[in-house]
């Protein structure tokens, strides 16, 4: 007798494969590597319908994760119609179910398959793949610690001297993130990672051909500010604007499983914000955008600033996270920084303006903005001061106490506001994590980090440090996922 969830399964399949040429592969994949997507594309091509069966925890003595982690990497490789825990042998599901195909690694070729005899009873076929990559499992392994531990956060000690502040610091301003209570409001977006093979150069036009193997999505945007805020202790309110679409419900599973507290407003007039990312060997090959950033109308922007008027009493800090795509348009932001700035309540922003055009200096008395270099320029219109000139133009056209110009891989400069004095002080730091696997979000890390470090007491210049932090952080990951408190501590231990 199968196992109930088995038969769930099967009865399931039998209802959405009829008439269909259906596929079966089986295995633990503990680790999807490439020899397996090689596989599995040789069975999706061989048929209509392609079922995996993942083996369960206590299946055999080989699964090294847990079967919830190993059927989510199985079900998220775009050629997989479906997948789930196989419970039983696969014989007895083979018998049952009566797949047209069954699909085996090449390596299975002279071996024992008890699957031939169920395969043979009802007249369908056993098939080893033509994968012709072999990859081992504990190789790969070991080569992924390697990289972890020669992974190091290169600290900028000198820094923290200069400015007369130490390790103990630090600790104490980030365990202080839990006692806070912010909102953040802005532009969420969806980020989708689309993991492809090379295949070569078109014959017909100079072009580079590739497959997709996997896709992978992230919340981003404004939601990844939340979620990272989320996720290193403090309370947080989130307010933005979505599309009526497929994609709204990924954003909106996403911010509840990071236990972020949304106040989500849909207009069917635009659709969800949908990034994606065409990559290949670590590399991102073209980006495609899916978006409209026409400005959001009045009766939603009303909405928005009501239902975030009535927590204004119980905040410590505001986060603008604007990428330009109509979500806060100028009569939105200067409502509510008027309203915030009436309760003292500390304000930063970042206005990111890449594949759009912004202009950072519409967000008035924040506590500090974090343009790059471009953005600083396009907003002060100055394409040849330097640096320092440069921040204080932008400082004093935005009323800004202060500036943190990002540099990439340079690092950052920050730029201090002397409250009632002709002055300021300037200093560079350097970038904490100089080879980045993937650096898209390390912006969105920073503004996060120094915010919440602003709003529990530290003044810029640790703000900055545990800024940079937190991006050093971010860039060792692929994709955006929140950071934690833990995962910063970890780097400042070593």
């Amino acid at each position: 007798m199968m196992h109930l969830e088995t038969e769930k399964a099967l009865s399931l399949l039998k209802e959405r494969t009829i008439a269909k040429r259906t596929v079966f592969v089986s295995g633990n994949f503990n680790i999807v590597h490439p020899g397996h997507l090689r596989v599995l594309r040789f069975a999706a091509e061989c048929g209509d319908y392609l079922i995996v069966g993942v083996h369960g925890n206590k299946t055999d003595g080989h699964t090294l994760l847990d079967e919830k982690f190993r059927l989510d990497g199985v079900s998220s490789i775009t050629w997989v119609n479906f997948a789930f825990i196989l419970r039983d042998s696969s014989e007895v599901f083979i018998k049952e179910l009566k797949p047209s195909i069954v699909v085996k690694g090449r390596e299975h070729e002279d071996a024992y398959n008890p699957e031939s005899e169920a395969v043979k009873s009802y007249g369908g076929k056993l098939l080893f793949s033509s994968g012709d990559v072999s990859f081992s499992l504990v190789e790969l392994l070991q080569d992924e610690s390697k990289r972890l531990i020669s992974s190091s956060i290169v600290r900028q000690e000198t820094f923290m001297k200069r400015h007369g502040f130490n390790w103990y610091d630090l600790s104490h301003t980030l365990k202080s993130f839990e006692r806070l209570k912010i909102v953040v409001i802005g532009d969420t977006i969806v980020d989708e990672y689309i993991n492809c093979d090379p295949l070569g150069m078109s014959q017909e036009d100079p072009t580079i051909v590739v497959t997709p193997v996997s896709k992978t999505r992230y919340i981003g945007g404004a939601g990844i500010v939340a979620a990272h805020a989320r996720n290193m202790g403090a309370m947080v309110n989130f307010f933005s604007v979505l599309g009526n679409d497929e994609t709204v419900q990924f954003a909106r599973a996403k911010l509840e499983e990071y236990a972020v507290n949304s106040f989500i407003l849909e207009d069917e007039s635009r659709p969800t914000i949908l990034k994606q990312r065409f990559r290949c060997s670590g590399k991102t090959l073209l980006r495609v955008n899916h978006l409209r950033s026409h400005p959001i109308s009045k009766e939603l922007q009303k909405k928005l600033q009501n239902n975030l008027f009535e927590l204004l009493d119980e905040i410590n800090l505001l986060i603008f996270s604007d990428f330009n795509y109509g979500i806060l348009p100028q009569p939105l932001v200067d409502t509510v920084a008027k309203k915030c700035r009436e309760k003292k309540i500390m304000m930063v922003a970042d206005s990111q303006s890449s594949s759009q055009v912004g202009d950072i200096s519409r967000f008035k008395h924040m506590f500090f903005l974090t343009p790059t270099e471009r953005e600083a320029r396009l907003a002060v219109r100055d394409f040849e001061s330097g640096l320092v000139v440069l921040a204080e133009k932008l400082r004093k056209q935005a009323a800004a106490e202060n500036i943190l110009i990002t540099l990439d891989k340079e690092g950052m400069l920050i730029h201090e506001g002397i409250p009632n004095r002709e002055e300021w002080g300037t200093d560079r730091l350097k970038a904490m994590n100089p080879v980045a696997i993937d650096p898209a979000g390390a912006g969105d890390s920073l503004l996060t980090c120094s915010a919440l470090a602003a709003a529990s007491g530290a003044d810029i210049w640790q703000c900055a440090y545990l800024g940079s932090l937190a991006a050093a952080c971010q860039v060792e990951r692929t994709g955006n996922i929140p950071i934690s408190i833990d995962d910063m501590m970890v780097k400042m231990s070593k």
